[in-house]
């Protein structure tokens, strides 16, 4: 397989739906599919064996569901990428998903071809977030952390902020800014430290509720 194939785990209770996405993205030929799981624990285990780039991963889930898995992917350290795969009427789960982690979501009746897409976007760094979740995440964020820090940040950093809300990757930010991506991570870092913040998912809100945008 080529360096730049994208590593995926299939993380659903339903053997139907494993297969059917199994099915459709092993014709994409940048997309591998390197295993399954049937519930969160078993979703975590396999990702710390396979270390995919992007786990599609199902929110209600019996036993270990999607947000437990979740964080007990962060609290071990896993980079994978987490693309919550999701029906619309489960749309308010969605909001602890994104909090516990998660790079964004699709609901299950996505297009085939918006899927792939959506995979290869979180894998390059994007966050991806509906207006309607947005809003909802927004308007439980009074006081969260971060809250009146802004001084805090060099007027780079706030560049590099206004970009993450933008949904730019490290490398199209280092394109737009002319910095090297060592750079701009750098400045991630530093932004993440300064208000208190997770990782890009709460930075991009937090850039949002604070109009840095």
């Amino acid at each position: 397989m080529a360096d730049n194939v994208i590593r995926v785990l299939l993380v659903d209770d339903h053997q139907v739906v494993r297969r059917g996405l199994r099915t459709f993205l092993e014709v994409q030929g940048d997309i591998e599919v390197v295993g399954e799981a049937g519930d969160g624990a078993e979703g975590v285990e396999r990702a710390q064996e396979l270390r995919p780039d992007v786990i599609l991963m199902d929110v209600k889930m019996p036993g270990t569901d999607g947000i437990e898995a979740l964080q007990l992917l962060r609290d071990a350290g896993n980079q994978a990428r987490v693309l919550i795969v999701t029906s619309f009427t489960e749309q308010r789960t969605v909001v602890p998903a994104l909090r516990a982690g998660a790079a964004g979501y699709v609901y299950k009746d996505v297009d085939p071809v918006a899927l792939a897409d959506a995979i290869r976007s979180v894998h390059a760094g994007h966050v991806l977030l509906q207006p309607e979740v947005a809003g909802a995440l927004l308007s439980q964020d009074h006081g969260s952390p971060g809250s009146g820090r802004a001084g805090t940040l060099t007027d780079r950093e706030r560049e590099v902020l206004g970009l993450i809300a933008d949904g730019r990757s490290n490398r199209e930010i280092a394109r737009s800014l002319v910095l090297s991506e060592k750079t701009v991570k750098t400045h991630v870092s530093n932004i993440l430290m300064k208000l208190d913040l997770a990782d890009r998912t709460q930075a991009a809100l937090w850039a949002v509720r604070n109009g840095v945008h």
